[in-house]
Order: C-alpha cells, then structure tokens, then sequence
C-alpha cells in the first residue's frame, strides 16, 4: 500500500500579524515546515509527499529539502485560491507524480507536533473505512446562536468533536470526488472531510492530541516554542 502525505503550505498567515507566511517562521533555528517535513519523513509508512506552496515560496522550500535531506518530496503544487482548491491542486500532483498511491494524508504545515501515532491510526482508518480524521472531545459547553447575540440552544457536550489534521482518505475516490463536482462546491467546503462525507465516503475518528495544535496566533506560536523547550 502506497501512502501521499500533501503538506498545505500556501497559507498566508495574515491574523498573525507577521512579516511572512507562519509556516516559513523561523523557531529554534528552524522554519515551522520543517518539523512537519522530520516528522513524515522519517515515518516508516508515509512514502511520499507532495507540497502546496505559492510560488514565492517554493524556492525556499526547495533549498530547505535539499540542504537536510527531506527525500521523500515527489512534487510541488500551486496554492489554490481555497484552502480546498489547494487540497485539489495536490491531489492532482500525486496523480501525475505517485498514481500508484492508495491513501493520501492530508496535513497543514502549521500543525508542527503531530505523532507518529496519529499519522498511523489516520492511515489504518482510512484503509478500514474511506477516511479518517483525528479528533478531540470539547470540553466546554457550547451554545448555538443563530444571530450571535441571544442562545437559541445548548448542544450535547458528548456528542461534539474538534477535528485536527492529518486528514486521510482513499486516494482515487476522494479524487474522484474533486474531478466531479462544481468550482464553486469545492471553494465552499470548510474542511477536508466535509467534501468527502457529504458524497458518501465514511470517515472514521481517531484519537487526536491536545498536544497536536495549529499555529494560528502569536499565542499558539509561544505554545509550541514551550513545548520544544520542554516546558509542557
């Protein structure tokens, strides 16, 4: 079994308030992408990747590989105007450069601490069922309000999950998927698996990690400079 890791890279960063993309953020020396790319790379099941970046970036990327030795690249991919459309553009890359894959992972560049552990269960997941994705229990009581201002109800706490990355599916129907419907379909999906349950692909949940979080704010981004130096 052939297992794509697309790393998305095409973000721009813009409510952090910085001078570049958070992925390309330099912590302990090293660009955030970096921990993404030690940690596929030495995965024993991951087989290749695909990287989604802008091209004012790609040059960076490119360098960074090539100076440690990040083998396991296969191709680069434009940043689509979506989060999703870039998702498709990757998608199309492994068709063209690893047509052999059977499950591809889906990851953000700016989620620098997942495991080993849940890269494998998403992969596992998506092999058993069509897809996978990594979740964790809401620990805070959450409302719905239709208008922002006034309750309209309170939500079943135990039934309520907040899905991280990576994402996995079965490679050629979650294509497919991409290869048949609409522009605008795809420009309107909020996450990766969204598109993939709405067309009958049976995603699986996996344990998550409070440990695996998104670099979004400046508070995230002190987080996960703690974390590398031991203090949680």
């Amino acid at each position: 079994m052939m297992n794509t890791a697309i790393i998305l890279a095409g973000g721009v960063g813009s409510r952090m308030g910085v001078d570049r993309p958070k992925q390309f953020l330099m912590v302990e020396d090293k660009p955030i992408i970096s921990y993404c790319f030690d940690i596929f790379q030495k995965h024993d099941e991951i087989d290749a990747m695909v990287v989604v970046v802008s091209e004012q970036w790609q040059g960076f990327v490119e360098e960074y590989a090539a100076k440690y030795g990040v083998s396991k690249i296969c191709g680069y991919a434009p940043a689509g105007k979506t989060r999703q459309h870039s998702i498709y553009n990757g998608l199309k890359c492994i068709a063209e450069n690893a047509p052999d894959t059977d499950i591809v992972i889906v990851h953000d560049a700016a989620r620098p601490l997942v495991s080993d552990r849940i890269i494998s269960d998403c992969i596992t997941g998506a092999a058993e069922y069509d897809g996978a994705m990594p979740v964790i229990t809401v620990k805070d009581t959450v409302y719905q309000s239709a208008d922002g201002a006034k309750i309209d109800c309170l939500l079943k706490r135990s039934e309520l999950f907040a899905g991280q990355a990576p994402e996995s599916f079965k490679f050629k129907k979650y294509y497919q998927i991409h290869n048949e419907v609409s522009d605008e379909e795809i420009g309107a999906t909020a996450g990766s698996s969204e598109i993939a349950y709405r067309h009958g692909m049976e995603i699986r949940m996996v344990k998550g990690s409070e440990r695996n979080l998104k670099i979004t704010t400046i508070e995230d981004l002190e987080t996960f400079e703690t974390i590398l130096k031991g203090g949680n």
